[in-house]
């Protein structure tokens, strides 16, 4: 039923959280594939600039958000890629979505930055009114 399933995800309990959700629908389907999608924001590339001073160091730290999700994906068998952008989550995470051919999103109720998301209201609510494919929100 849905074989390409995107996973938003920012290392967040709620994104670890629908990750296992994801990894449940996926195995209903041997065929499935999650596609893994870090989004990097302006705030975020910012504060990891000033701390990490080397390409190296910044793309391990990123990864390292991820780790979690990739090791139980690995654990579960499933078949995925990890996509990783810059932009503001909500529109990115929406433009991705509705240009490639994904039959489900999957996101957390909440996540890393929970200022911006009481102030500016929440990415995930902003992906499920956006998206033209079904939304999982997994609280």
């Amino acid at each position: 039923m849905f074989k390409n399933i995107l996973l938003a995800s920012d290392g967040s309990e709620y994104s670890i959280r629908a990750c296992e959700k994801a990894i449940y629908i996926a195995k209903q389907d041997p065929e499935s594939k999650i596609t893994v999608l870090y989004v990097v924001d302006a705030a975020t590339s910012r504060a990891d600039v000033t701390k990490i001073y080397n390409a190296t160091e910044l793309d391990q730290s990123r990864k390292a958000k991820l780790e979690i999700t990739e090791r139980k994906l690995t654990e579960a068998g499933i078949n995925y890629e990890i996509v990783v952008l810059h932009g503001d989550p909500g529109p990115t995470i929406v433009k991705y979505t509705n240009e490639n051919d994904l039959d489900l999103c999957v996101i957390g109720s909440r996540g890393l930055n929970r200022f911006q998301e009481m102030v500016l209201g929440s990415v995930s609510h902003k992906v499920a009114k956006r998206v033209d494919c079904p939304v999982m929100i997994v609280k």
